[in-house]
């Protein structure tokens, strides 16, 4: 599958399959998140992966939607901020690298016929004080991973985004 069939197939899941995610998928969703592009590659990330049923448990108090708790994985996407990149004007690149790493890890688990969803809605302060993260680690997006139970039209695209001539200037604004 080329690349913009594969950005059109990944969309976000709200409806998992109870099946557990093989080791060799779940890695591979991770190696692509490890090798994604990072400003001044500095990899300002950390990936804390959440599978046990009492953790996930917990997990499921941060961010409260009763799909979320189908999803048979967790990935917390953190961003560090000792480790990232600061422009000369001071703007911490940690949260757009993490977002990266993310986006490389949706599309990974789409090219395995598993399904993610963004999430950034839930109780930031609750996820530090659980899992007893330093002040430089920022969690930044909750990826729930699993196989989904729903389909959606790869083509919703061309209702559902900007066309190009709205979003592309050429040259000048």
């Amino acid at each position: 599958m080329n690349f913009l069939d594969l950005a059109k197939n990944r969309f976000s899941v709200r409806r998992y399959k109870s099946d557990p995610v093989p080791e060799e998928d779940l890695n591979y969703v991770l190696e692509a998140g490890r090798i994604a592009p990072s400003a001044v590659n500095y990899q300002p990330w950390q990936f804390l992966v959440v599978k046990d049923k009492k953790t996930r448990e917990l997990v499921n108090t941060l961010y409260h939607r009763e799909w979320f708790r189908e999803a048979p994985v967790v990935i917390i996407v953190l961003a560090d901020h000792n480790q990232s990149w600061k422009r000369a004007d001071e703007k911490d690149h940690a949260d757009i690298d993490a977002a990266i790493a993310a986006d490389h890890m949706t599309l990974a688990a789409t090219d395995r016929g598993l399904g993610t969803c963004w999430v950034c809605n839930f109780d930031k302060q609750k996820t530090i004080d659980h899992f007893n993260l330093p002040e430089y680690l920022e969690p930044v997006v909750f990826l729930p991973l699993g196989y989904p139970d729903q389909e959606t039209d790869i083509n919703r695209h061309k209702t559902k985004r900007k066309p190009l001539k709205e979003i592309v200037s050429w040259e000048v604004m």
